[in-house]
């Protein structure tokens, strides 16, 4: 029996209802609406894309958006000067700097310099450092946003064994980290790892995120584990695929995110979510 999608579409819906009924509440105590601050530097037609969908999605979810595109020559200090006047911005709640940057900007820098209590990306090592001890600060929004689509579909995740594939800072560390909060028992796996299908084999849940096309196959799936797609890959036809062979691991899964479809519009959710978050953390101060 084929697997059942998970549908990010329907799921990131019902987030970006739930962020707006909570932005209308909070600008209510604001006397503004929750504001988002996005900086793009230079051209790269993804990042380009990425932007507008926030923009969209702030629109949603009534959230006002402001957006700062500025030319790729554009310096690291003249970068880091304007995310200093948004940190001291009392109307701006959240800071997001469209990765990935120009070379001769440091991307370590730019994540660093963006104040904790407005990194709605939660890429900042406070935040970071709050995920990884249980603190309460900005969970990064693609792993967040696979915590959510499970509990959407209340596929259990305590007691169960959780397989990630990759250890990227933005999705495999975070994803391994928020399973663990969730009492999953984890095995991150990457480029050096020995035996990999044995070990894929045994997992209930695996979260695909390598960045390589069809590298998940179904002689890699145990017949009724969750497989969760990270992996976003334009082939030379232009087509959009998965790290997963979705139509083959869909015959062994029980559930599976498709690409596109599945993850993708999660990410633009959960940066809704913690936009509102920050809006309702500047109330609680004004409020006091």
């Amino acid at each position: 029996m084929a697997a059942k999608r998970i549908d990010g579409k329907v799921i990131s819906a019902y987030i970006k209802e739930r962020a707006a009924k909570e932005a209308a509440q909070v600008a209510q105590i604001l006397g503004r609406k929750p504001c988002l601050a996005v900086i793009i530097v230079g051209e790269n037609p993804a990042s380009k894309v990425y932007v507008n969908n926030k923009k969209k999605a702030c629109e949603a979810c009534g959230i006002t958006s402001l957006e700062y595109a500025l030319p790729e020559l554009t310096s690291e200090r003249e970068l880091l000067d304007l995310i200093g006047t948004l940190n001291r911005d009392d109307a701006v709640d959240g800071i997001l700097c469209q990765l990935p940057l120009p070379g001769h900007i440091s991307e370590e820098k730019v994540i660093e310099a963006i104040s904790p209590e407005k990194d709605v990306d939660g890429f900042h090592p406070v935040n970071v450092g709050k995920m990884l001890t249980g603190g309460d600060g900005f969970l990064p929004c693609t792993p967040a946003g696979l915590i959510e689509m499970l509990k959407y579909e209340n596929i259990p995740i305590e007691g169960k064994r959780c397989v990630v594939i990759g250890r990227s800072n933005i999705v495999g560390k975070p994803a391994a980290i928020l399973m663990q909060r969730e009492n999953a028992t984890v095995t991150v796996c990457h480029s050096k790892t020995r035996n990999l299908k044995e070990i894929l084999l045994q997992a209930d849940i695996i979260v695909a995120s390598v960045g390589k096309p069809h590298f998940l196959t179904a002689d890699m799936v145990k017949p009724g584990a969750v497989v969760l797609d990270v992996g976003i890959n334009r082939l030379p036809d232009k087509t959009l695929v998965g790290d997963a062979e979705f139509a083959e691991v869909a015959e062994v899964a029980s559930y599976i995110t498709p690409v596109p479809g599945g993850v993708g519009p999660m990410t633009v959710a959960m940066l809704m979510q913690n936009t509102v978050m920050a809006a309702k953390r500047s109330a609680a101060l004004n409020d006091s």
